[in-house]
């Protein structure tokens, strides 16, 4: 079965254009299958505010309403998405981009009202993975935003992280599927005011207690939530690490075990 790669990137890394720029270059050199996965950085609340929108967040997470969904989907699936494709060109990789909608690649429900209504936010119900293996036998690398839709012709905001976890699932499958999720820090941190203090393996059961205990930044829970998910899921391996383990098999970083 042949190894497919899917790397995240969020925030910090496309906000600042030296981290953006290795990234990309280190993407471009990978070889064999791939799939970028990417959130929204800042420029989403930038552009809402230049339009007069105000955003809601509660507890970390956006309130995304009608006019919040256009935003983020102009943005995330538009400048974004195609600024990346762009610049992967350059890079001499062969990119498509993608959001959850096209060619039905990623339904989602709208999340159910409970003690928050989160608005036009989206659970994955299903990774179109047939579809997906398609445009890779292509040799193309598909660049997924963070929209999807619902089956019903509405589009939803739906969080990156959990996209490139429900992907790693959905496409092992197809192939033997690697999970990376980039961002600024080495790995997870057993102390944040050490950048070298990367924790090289992870169990579960240490996340568990690190998140009882508060010693895991509360930042990191949602990676290492869907991280490890996708690892109970089949998916071969869960690694967290910044831009540099792209060009270098031996990098630090975090790799997650049961």
């Amino acid at each position: 079965m042949k190894k497919l790669k899917i790397v995240k990137i969020g925030g910090n890394v496309l906000d600042s254009d030296k981290l953006l720029d290795e990234f990309l270059e280190g993407f471009s050199a990978l070889k064999g299958p791939k799939i970028l996965v990417h959130g929204g950085g800042k420029m989403a609340t930038e552009v809402s505010k230049k339009l007069g929108i105000t955003s809601q967040v509660k507890d970390g997470r956006r309130i995304t309403s009608e006019s919040d969904l256009q935003v983020v989907t102009m943005v995330y699936a538009g400048w974004l998405n195609k600024n990346l494709v762009a610049q992967l060109h350059y890079k001499g990789c062969q990119a498509v981009g993608l959001s959850g909608a096209d060619a039905n690649t990623i339904l989602s429900e709208k999340r159910p009202v409970q003690e928050i209504d989160y608005g036009w936010v989206g659970d994955i119900k299903k990774i179109n993975g047939l579809w997906i293996s398609l445009i890779l036998e292509q040799g193309l690398s598909p660049v997924f935003s963070a929209i999807t839709h619902d089956g019903n012709g509405h589009l939803l905001n739906t969080n990156a992280d959990t996209i490139a976890a429900e992907m790693a699932v959905g496409m092992s499958s197809f192939y033997e599927t690697e999970l990376i999720y980039i961002f600024e820090k080495k790995g997870v941190l057993s102390n944040i005011d050490d950048e070298n203090s990367v924790i090289e393996e992870l169990s579960y059961k240490n996340y568990e207690e690190g998140k009882s205990s508060g010693t895991i930044h509360a930042g990191m829970l949602p990676k290492l939530h869907n991280g490890f998910n996708a690892l109970k899921r089949n998916v071969n391996s869960v690694k967290i690490a910044d831009q540099s383990i792209l060009n270098s098999e031996s990098g630090q970083c975090t790799q997650l075990i049961l």
